[in-house]
């Protein structure tokens, strides 16, 4: 091996399929290990609570449950509204959102549970047993490469000294010259050399059988890392389905939540639009029907004036307050579903105001001289 490092030796080489299994390998171990280290500070952003569940399973023991933020922001809520006045608008708001924090909280949880089992638990499998045996057979691999390699250098070393052997007692002595000792000599010290070259063939045969074995193991176990890309894929797709889960239910508490606060707004603060000024994420888009009922945020379809003769009434002969318009800018294309309601382009200003009886998710947007009922979500209230 030292030979080697310093340019001394001769070193057998892997043909080119099995170095590019080698380099596959350790690509795939090293993107694992980063994919694997990354996802866990997604699920857990606390350094120390990664420490410690660490050490809780290296030794074997349960990890203890742990409250989540949201639900630690929902228990200061409640406690808040408790003591500043649980009927109060401002005490009843916190509960409610102390509530919607607590599904948020208790919808992590569960997604950290799931995504830990179906996707970083396979990974740490593949880390802790896969790659740790193949590891050990390319050790064994080249332990064995090192011992053919030795035995080609001596039985390359054994030929040159038999061949100046071989080329001494080949040389008849003049016994009226030369000493007829140093002939016996160098005919004994020839098949010395004979007996020593077909020790290291012997050995040389040996440590390529063993090397072609080691290597044939070596290359089914880098082989099955194909086997480990699909499982890690059908692994990625499961965190996926989870991760598109917990988002959907955070999108549903969350809307849920903004229709009960825009509800008791409207009570609250009277002649206030009901809604949101922040810009709103954007309906999930989804192309499988299967599941695009988990995953896309519904707009309300039926929407419109609370009573049968409101709703039957023409908005075009709905005439704006006096007061109260606004501008709002679009965030989002919408396709009108109806001919009761406005098609939007992103970016867009137009003029829009709530009528008495009115879904609070909607609101009657006008541009020029079409007017139609538009969804909440989809604008900025402008002042």
């Amino acid at each position: 091996f030292t030979e080697e490092k310093f340019g001394q030796a001769e070193k057998t080489e892997l043909d080119a399929h099995f170095e590019n299994l080698l380099a596959r390998a350790d690509s795939t171990k090293n993107w694992t290990e980063r994919i694997l280290r990354q996802t866990e500070v997604l699920l857990q952003p606390n350094p120390s609570a990664r420490v410690e569940e660490f050490l809780y399973e290296k030794l074997d023991r349960k990890v203890p449950s742990r409250v989540t933020n949201g639900e630690l922001l929902a228990q200061y809520m409640a406690e808040a509204a408790s003591e500043l006045g649980a009927t109060t608008p401002y005490g009843k708001t916190l509960l409610k959102v102390s509530e919607a924090e607590k599904r948020l909280g208790a919808a992590e949880r569960d997604f950290i549970h799931t995504a830990s089992i179906s996707f970083l638990t396979p990974l740490r499998n593949f880390l802790e047993g896969d790659w740790k045996t193949i590891s050990k057979e390319r050790r064994l691999l080249q332990n064995r490469r090192l011992d053919l390699d030795a035995c080609k250098a001596r039985l390359k070393k054994a030929k040159a000294a038999e061949a100046k052997a071989t080329c001494e007692g080949d040389t008849v002595p003049d016994f009226q010259e030369t000493r007829p000792r140093n002939y016996i000599l160098s005919a004994s010290a020839s098949a010395l050399w004979n007996d020593e070259v077909d020790k290291a063939e012997q050995e040389l045969r040996v440590a390529q059988t063993e090397f072609d074995r080691q290597a044939e193991v070596t290359r089914l176990l880098l082989e099955g890392i194909s086997s480990t890309h699909v499982n890690h894929l059908r692994c990625l797709h499961e965190f996926v389905k989870s991760q598109t889960t917990y988002y959907a239910q955070c999108y549903r508490h969350m809307l849920d939540l903004q229709k009960q606060l825009g509800s008791s707004q409207g009570a609250i603060f009277p002649g206030t639009f009901v809604g949101t000024t922040e810009p709103a994420s954007p309906p999930l888009s989804t192309t499988s029907p299967t599941t695009a009922a988990a995953t896309m945020p519904v707009v309300p379809t039926v929407a419109g004036l609370a009573t049968s003769g409101e709703a039957a009434l023409c908005l075009e002969e709905v005439a704006p307050p006096a007061s109260g318009t606004r501008k709002a800018r679009v965030l989002y294309d919408y396709e009108a579903a109806d001919s009761s309601e406005l098609a939007l382009l992103a970016d867009e200003l137009i003029t829009v105001y709530s009528l008495p009886g009115m879904d609070p998710d909607w609101l009657i947007g006008e541009r020029g001289n079409k007017k139609g009922k538009v969804p909440v979500t989809y604008l900025e209230l402008l002042s």
